[in-house]
């Protein structure tokens, strides 16, 4: 197997850079550079050398053992001057080591997979760690990177393992007296994995919403102050706004944070009906993303006709609050230009946001779904067959190890190898 290395830190001048070696002769790159190995997970100051013996530069160095660093691989990493020159002269010293190659992008970790290091779904938790924006899909992706899904399934794997083999012994010991009756002990280790796969799976869709983001769209009629309170809460002039009805036509959208959330808020057209057949487009528009979006926000009026009625849990408020004169006690009145109103609109949409991700599991991406369902159906497919009775013992047993097959898939132990290429391809070059 090749030695790889690359910068594992960004491009660019920095206070800092970091080079990362991994395979089998990792530590032959430290001898070459700096002219001996130094002490296991220790760092160390040394001065780099190129083949010349010209100075390259004065590193901080760390050797990690095979089975000791993030591969799994003897691993040598170089802390250097960030300047570019200085990376640049480190690179090119490495790639005159015979078989020593640049890495690839994912590289690194699809190593560490390789080698038992991290589970599959880790390694997505990494990549969405990488992505990460807001401080909930930060912490969501640690808690898949730190082993979430691989706990919870090794767990779950334990008890239909458990289950399928009390079933099997039926099975051998058919014409013989077997002294217990397993069915109960089997009913309740597949019947617990099954309410928590079944309660994982419910959470799914909040759990993606945080990985994803919301979409909150601000719905209302023509000059109702849509876009100035899309502005106002951007913190930028993101739309056009102007006294002319009509003014926005397609959708704008801000991606922004709240309350630790990814939210995408929709300036969507003016909803009226319009003779102008582009505005009537833009009114299209805005009326479909409004149906599909997380959470509406009617910006109300005197006589306003929105066209599309508030669903439970969507947001009510009174735009262009400067103007108004007479108020309704328990109405949110809202104002982008002079900012009244704000605060209260913002947490309003934080506690309706908060709500919908209460229930979020560990079953974060679409396959892990999919995997789950598998689980899932194979489950209950078994319980139907012991409620059968037990000539149908057999065939219950071959629903619990689909189950566990599914189980395999969801930490990637099985069935993976067409996805490996498409997940390691979000990762930088360096990780």
């Amino acid at each position: 197997m090749d030695t790889i290395y690359a910068l594992a830190s960004a491009r660019g001048r920095a206070g800092v850079a970091v080079i990362r070696v991994s395979g089998p002769l990792a530590f032959d790159a430290v001898q070459r550079l700096a002219g001996r190995v130094p002490e296991a997970r220790r760092a160390t100051v040394m001065v780099l050398r190129d083949a010349a013996g010209g100075a390259l530069d004065s590193a901080l160095v760390l050797a990690f053992p095979e089975g000791a660093s993030f591969t799994g691989e003897p691993t040598v990493e170089f802390q250097l001057h960030g300047a570019m020159t200085t990376v640049s002269a480190v690179l090119r010293a490495l790639s005159g080591i015979d078989d020593f190659r640049a890495a690839e992008a994912g590289e690194f970790t699809r190593r560490a997979l390789a080698n038992g290091r991290m589970d599959l779904a880790q390694v997505e938790g990494l990549a969405d760690l990488l992505d990460s924006e807001t401080e909930a899909q930060c912490r969501q992706a640690l808690g898949i990177l730190s082993g979430a899904v691989g706990e919870r399934a090794g767990r779950w794997r334990r008890d239909l393992v458990r289950a399928a083999a009390l079933l099997s012994a039926t099975i051998d010991f058919a014409d013989e007296d077997v002294p217990v009756d397993v069915t109960p002990e089997v009913l309740d280790l597949v019947g617990g994995v099954l309410s928590e796969l079944e309660r994982e799976i419910a959470g799914h869709g909040a759990a993606e919403r945080i990985r994803g983001g919301f979409e909150v769209a601000i719905l209302g009629a023509p000059n109702a102050g849509k876009s100035t309170l899309l502005n106002a809460l951007a913190g930028r002039e993101a739309a056009i706004t102007s006294e002319h009805a009509g003014t926005t036509r397609d959708v704008i959208e801000v991606r922004m944070e709240i309350g630790g959330l990814a939210v995408t808020l929709l300036d969507t057209a003016g909803l009226r009906d319009a003779d102008d057949p582009v505005e009537r487009i833009g009114i299209d528009r805005a009326l479909a993303r409004a149906k599909a979006a997380d959470l509406r926000l009617f910006l109300t009026g005197a006589g306003s006709d929105l066209m599309l009625l508030p669903q439970a849990g969507d947001i009510e408020a009174i735009g262009k609050a400067d103007l108004v004169t007479g108020r309704e006690a328990g109405r949110l009145y809202v104002s982008g230009a002079t900012g009244e109103g704000l605060g209260d609109l913002v947490e309003r949409i934080r506690l309706a946001l908060a709500d919908r991700v209460s229930g979020a599991g560990i079953v974060v991406r679409e396959r892990h779904r999919l995997a789950a369902v598998r689980a899932a159906e194979a489950l209950r497919t078994g319980l139907a067959e012991i409620a059968r009775g037990p000539d149908r013992v057999e065939f219950a047993a071959d629903g619990l190890r689909s189950a566990v097959m599914a189980l395999d898939s969801l930490i990637g132990r099985v069935d993976v190898e067409d996805l490996l290429d498409e997940i390691f391809a979000s990762f930088c070059i360096g990780k």
